[in-house]
Formats: C-alpha cells, sequence, structure tokens
C-alpha cells in the first residue's frame, strides 16, 4: 500500500482530479504551455517549483526534472511543453491557434523547431556567457540575430507569423525572443527590427500573457496546488 508523500501515490492520487501542472514562472517553456492552458478554458492545479529544491513528486513524474510537466487525471505524463500546448488546443481551441490562416501546423513546427534548437543555443549563449564561454557572447548574439532577421522578413506580410492572428508559432516562439530582448534592451531596441519589436510588445501586452504571469507561491509536498488560470474577480 502506497505511504502518504509516496511521489507514485500522488501520480495516481490525481484521479477523478484536475491536471498536475508542475511550472516555474520565468521558464519560457513553462510560459507557453500556460498560455496554451489558459487560452484553452482546462483547468489544472498549478505547482509552482523552486528549481534549485525540485520536489520529489516532479521528479517522479518527469526524471529530467525540467518544466513543465502535466500530470493528467489517469496518471498520463507530458513532459514537453509542446506536446502540453497540443494537448490542451485539441480540447479546445477558441483562438484557432492551431488554424492560422497562412500556414499547416506543420509548418508553425517547423518555425518552432528553429526557434528550441539553433536559435536557443545561441539564446544561452548570449544571456549565460559564463555557461557557455566558447564562442563568445557576441557571436552568440550575432548568429541568434539571423533567427530573428528572417521573423522579421516573416513579418512583413502580417502583423503575426502566420496571418493577423496570433497562432501556435506566435506564443511558442515570443518567450524565447522576450528573453533575447531582455539581454540588452537597449541593443535590441536599435535594431534594424520594427516589426518584430511591435510583434514582441502585443505579445506581452495580450490578456493571456498576463493570465500566464500571475504570481503563485512555491508548491510544497503535502499542499494543494492553486486553480489555474486564477478565475477573474
Amino acid at each position: 500500500m502506497a505511504q502518504e508523500g509516496d511521489p507514485q501515490a500522488d501520480l495516481k492520487s490525481t484521479g477523478g482530479a484536475r491536471p498536475v501542472l508542475y511550472s516555474f514562472r520565468r521558464c519560457p517553456y513553462a510560459m507557453r504551455a500556460r498560455m496554451a492552458i489558459a487560452v484553452s478554458g482546462q483547468r489544472c492545479e498549478l505547482r509552482e517549483v523552486v528549481l534549485r529544491d525540485k520536489p520529489a513528486e516532479l521528479l517522479a513524474a518527469s526524471p529530467k526534472g525540467t518544466v513543465p510537466v502535466l500530470v493528467e487525471a489517469d496518471g498520463t505524463v507530458i513532459d514537453q511543453s509542446l506536446d502540453i500546448m497540443l494537448w490542451a488546443l485539441r480540447r479546445n481551441d477558441p483562438e484557432r491557434w492551431l488554424q492560422p490562416a497562412h500556414a499547416t501546423l506543420d509548418e508553425m513546427l517547423a518555425l518552432v523547431a528553429e526557434c528550441d534548437g539553433e536559435f536557443k543555443k545561441h539564446l544561452d549563449g548570449y544571456k549565460y556567457p559564463e555557461r557557455h564561454p566558447q564562442p563568445d557572447a557576441s557571436t552568440h548574439r550575432a548568429q541568434g540575430s539571423l533567427f530573428l532577421e528572417r521573423l522579421e522578413t516573416r513579418l512583413q506580410a502580417g502583423r503575426c507569423l502566420y496571418g493577423e492572428q496570433a497562432a501556435l508559432a506566435d506564443i511558442a516562439i515570443a518567450p524565447f525572443v522576450r528573453q533575447f530582448a531582455q539581454v540588452d534592451a537597449a541593443w535590441f531596441e536599435v535594431q534594424p527590427w520594427p516589426r518584430l519589436r511591435a510583434w514582441l510588445a502585443a505579445r506581452l501586452d495580450a490578456p493571456v500573457f498576463a493570465r500566464a504571469m500571475d504570481k503563485y507561491p512555491p508548491w510544497r509536498a503535502g499542499q494543494p496546488g492553486v486553480d489555474f488560470p486564477r478565475q477573474a474577480g
């Protein structure tokens, strides 16, 4: 019989309850998962994680120990942010994030893969030069800028990456562009990317981003998580 506090028991205890979402507010992967959940209207029990003190329940669900991790009511674990986005949006997609005007889902996912691959590598080297000393931060910035230049070119056709309305690719990529912009905001502001800056500002001003960035106290084992997204009023 499982004992109280047993991480495996915790995974099985969600039967009949809301899914559990392990998250960290400032993680860009978790941001995009939270935005998809929020826009879809799905309800979760959010457990805000302290990354330097990861709970055993998170590690039992996903030994890789990164966020976000979603544990469904039947114990099924989804531990990739894009899969969590698709999980939510395939249940309800009121803003048609999976159906943009000028792309297929596969085309969007291909662009997101570029962001998550080469661009993320250079973002990390630019933001954390002490962890990635070779090549230097300026080289990483220059290489990461190539992806941003392609986004600027794409935005010549519309306010968003695949039309006039935000879709999955916009939501999935924006948190990483936000991080890149924050490393040296003054430098970012003078780059020849006016459409990209307007696009990023729109993403950060959107109500769904504000909902996803609500602050919650760190979760502790034995305590309930919080209802996410937070109810208005």
